[in-house]
Parts: structure tokens; C-alpha cells; sequence
């Protein structure tokens, strides 16, 4: 009786095993460096991190991974599981994702192939790394203006910095502009612009295409903006 149990329950998970294969997006690549561990698909639901597959590696760090994507989102690739440790940011959509990395350095320079909107990110990234920097520098230059109690360098660091902030957003959304055909632009709005003025989320919205405002951050990105209009007119 257990070994027809053991049986059964061997047959479903191989049949859910096969069933999660099937999925319209496939996530493979190599970890080099990868001996032994987990490697999880997760994605955001409402405000919760869920997995979505995994995999356990074995000796070479070659890895296949799949969901159904009904409309492009980010998506995570964790090692053993753990989002707020090691992990890989990508834009997820149907099709095949190439994804190859190391295991020392995981996360923070992987190699991605076969994603448009993780392209149009990059591209995104690359210059907001640069506004990263600066505003890593300004922190330093307010600590040190703190420190010396200068009043006016105090004050000119505010200024300089309020000033950095502002190219930031204009350069942000002149990028999304330009971009709006990508669902990248409405999440790049979403997480970049969401403390800036309306008029310019508004502007961003306006010039997303019809099936991006279609897509889960386009019609994210719509609501979010109505609900700053609805708390400003209260």
C-alpha cells in the first residue's frame, strides 16, 4: 500500500513538474561557479515575494526555469531563495530569457539575453547609475559641510542637489518618453518619477502606446496617478 502511495505521489509531482515546464517564458543559463544549491523564479503578488519555480543545481550551474507570462514583469532570480540577499533583477516576458552569471559576483552584472524591456532598462540604468553616484557624492559633501558647521555650503550643497535631482527627472522622463512603446517606460515611471511632479507622470502616461497601458505597469502606473488626483482635489 505505501509503495502504491510512494507511486502516486511520484506521478503527480513528475506531472506538475511537466505541466510548469510548458510555460511561455523559459529562463535557462549558467551560473558559473555553482557546485551545489537552489535556484528560485519569483516575482512580486500585491506586496509579497512568491516563487514561481526552482531548480536544484548540481555541479555544472546550467539551469532551466519557466512561468506563464501573460503581460512583461519583473521578475527574481534568487539564490536559494533569498530576494533581499543575492539576487537577479529581470524584465520577464514570453519567450526565451538567457541569463548567465557567476556565482561569486551574483547579481550584480549578469549577462541577459532575450528580453526588449530588460534592454530598454539598461539603457535606463546605465545613466541612473551615474545619478546614483552623484548623489552618493552629495551625502558626502552635506556630512563634511555638516561637520564644519559652514551655513553657507550647507545651503549651496541643498541647492546643487535639489538642482541634480530635477536633471534626474527630466532626463527620466524624456526617457520614457522616448520609450513609451516599452512596458520598461511605465515601470521605470512607477519606480523613478513616483515622488515627482504630476504633470510629468502625466506626461508619461499620455505618451505610453496602447498595449503598453494595456500592461500590468501601464494600468498600474494610470491608477496610481488617479489616486494622486483624487487625494489633491479632496
Amino acid at each position: 500500500m505505501n509503495k502504491i502511495i510512494t507511486v502516486v505521489i511520484a506521478a503527480l509531482l513528475i506531472l506538475a513538474c511537466s505541466s510548469k515546464k510548458n510555460g511561455n517564458m523559459i529562463v535557462k543559463g549558467n551560473i558559473k561557479g555553482l557546485k551545489k544549491g537552489t535556484l528560485y523564479l519569483q516575482k512580486m503578488n500585491d506586496t509579497a515575494i512568491v516563487s514561481i519555480d526552482s531548480m536544484n543545481v548540481y555541479g555544472d550551474g546550467n539551469f532551466t526555469l519557466t512561468d506563464n507570462v501573460d503581460s512583461p514583469v519583473m521578475y527574481y532570480l534568487t539564490f536559494d531563495g533569498n530576494a533581499t540577499d543575492k539576487r537577479i533583477l529581470f524584465f520577464g516576458n514570453k519567450g526565451t530569457i538567457t541569463i548567465n552569471d557567476h556565482i561569486d559576483t551574483f547579481g550584480f552584472s549578469p549577462e541577459i539575453t532575450g528580453s526588449k524591456n530588460q534592454l530598454v532598462l539598461n539603457d535606463y540604468m546605465n545613466i541612473n547609475n551615474q545619478f546614483k553616484n552623484q548623489r552618493l557624492e552629495f551625502i558626502k559633501k552635506e556630512f563634511e559641510a555638516v561637520r564644519s558647521k559652514d551655513t553657507d555650503l550647507i545651503e549651496k550643497v541643498k541647492n546643487d542637489f535639489n538642482r541634480m535631482i530635477r536633471r534626474k527627472y527630466l532626463y527620466t522622463t524624456n526617457f520614457a518618453l522616448n520609450n513609451g512603446d516599452s512596458e520598461a517606460a511605465a515601470y521605470i515611471a512607477l519606480t523613478e518619477l513616483y515622488d515627482a511632479n504630476i504633470k510629468l507622470l502625466d506626461t508619461v502616461n499620455s505618451s505610453l502606446s496602447t498595449e503598453v497601458k494595456k500592461s500590468i505597469y501601464g494600468k498600474r502606473l494610470d491608477s496610481y496617478i488617479k489616486g494622486i488626483k483624487d487625494r489633491e482635489s479632496n
